[in-house]
Formats: structure tokens, C-alpha cells, sequence
């Protein structure tokens, strides 16, 4: 099978709390659970959350292990960019904050200019871009 447009791409992060990180992602943004799994609490078992939208061609896959847990160490620059082709609705932006977001102004202008850049409880940036896309 090749790798080409219809490969399925898997965004893995570390998280420091799986049920933050759902709050966030699930009911802040709407995706759904696609997958949940624990691990267990020896090193090497890690507690498993993927989030998506079931027409999407990506999911985000959150990990924690709790004996050994990874410290996420987002940067500013470490964007999931969602573009919503028009004007981002205000009661999303709020339901995010509601739900552990954390609106922040990026240091990139394009971003303040086109869309509204929320922190996850883990200080990952999702930006929500006013523009649409296509790599047609």
C-alpha cells in the first residue's frame, strides 16, 4: 500500500491528565473518542486516549504513563491548526476556556490576524483559522 492523500495521520502527544485532556478536546472542541485503553500502573504500561472526528482522516492520540510519565514540553510554535473557513463562533472559543482551554496570543501575527489560538490543559496550542485550506 502506498503512502500518499488517504494515509491515515496520527498526532501522539504526552499528557499529564487523560480526563483534562478529554474535557478539552471532547467537549471543548467536539471530538469523539475514538479509542480509550489503560495500562496499568507498571513502567511500560501507559494509559491510552485517541480523539477524532469520525469522518476525519487524522486523530489525535493522547498518552500517559503513570510510572514513568513524559512531561509534555510544547512550544509556542507547536500548533494542531484546524481551518474553520469562517469567522470562529464566540460560544466555541468559551465552551474551550469552560472546559480547560486557555485563549493566548500567538507570536506569529498571521495567527492573531486570521484565527484565535487556545492552550490545552497540557500547553499544546490549537489554532482556529477564520481561512480554509486545500492542498488542491
Amino acid at each position: 500500500m502506498p503512502v500518499d492523500g488517504r494515509s491515515h495521520i496520527r498526532i501522539a502527544r504526552p499528557s499529564r491528565d487523560l480526563a483534562a485532556a478529554e474535557r478539552f478536546w471532547a467537549e471543548g472542541l467536539g471530538l469523539g473518542v475514538v479509542w480509550r485503553a489503560e495500562g496499568g500502573a507498571e513502567p511500560g504500561g501507559h494509559d491510552l486516549l485517541m480523539l477524532g472526528w469520525p469522518d476525519a482522516d487524522w486523530h489525535l492520540e493522547l498518552v500517559h504513563e503513570p510510572a514513568r510519565p513524559v512531561e509534555p514540553r510544547p512550544t509556542e510554535e507547536d500548533l494542531l491548526v484546524v481551518y474553520v473557513d469562517g469567522p470562529v463562533p464566540d460560544d466555541l472559543v468559551t465552551r474551550l476556556e469552560r472546559h480547560g482551554g486557555k485563549r493566548v496570543p500567538s507570536p506569529n501575527p498571521y495567527w492573531n490576524e486570521w484565527g484565535v489560538t487556545v492552550e490545552d490543559p497540557d500547553g499544546y496550542r490549537l489554532v482556529l483559522c477564520t481561512r480554509g485550506w486545500s492542498n488542491a
